[in-house]
């Protein structure tokens, strides 16, 4: 199987609060990101399914971060989600 990646992954550990209406708010931890999107930590992240969209941003910088939408790709039930980047809110 070929990796189909737009982008190139680079490990990245990060505190990221992100919303859905199935579950409200949620401190989640990113695991690794691209130019594209990243793939976030939480149990339940794996139970979204492909095409919903969360809101979500990064906590703890100097810096108040952007709010993204981002579009689930792929769910890992238990895991978590990898997300792809939409645009800003």
């Amino acid at each position: 199987m070929t990796n189909q990646r737009q982008h190139p992954r680079t490990p990245m550990k990060a505190q990221i609060r992100i919303w859905h209406a199935s579950f409200g708010d949620i401190l989640a931890y990113t695991r690794d990101l691209s130019d594209g999107g990243v793939f976030v930590e939480h149990p339940l992240m794996g139970e979204l399914k492909n095409g919903d969209q969360v809101t979500g941003q990064v906590q703890g910088m100097p810096f108040e971060a952007p709010i993204l939408r981002m579009q689930v790709q792929r769910a890992v039930p238990g895991e978590g989600a990898g997300m792809a980047f939409l645009d800003e809110v």
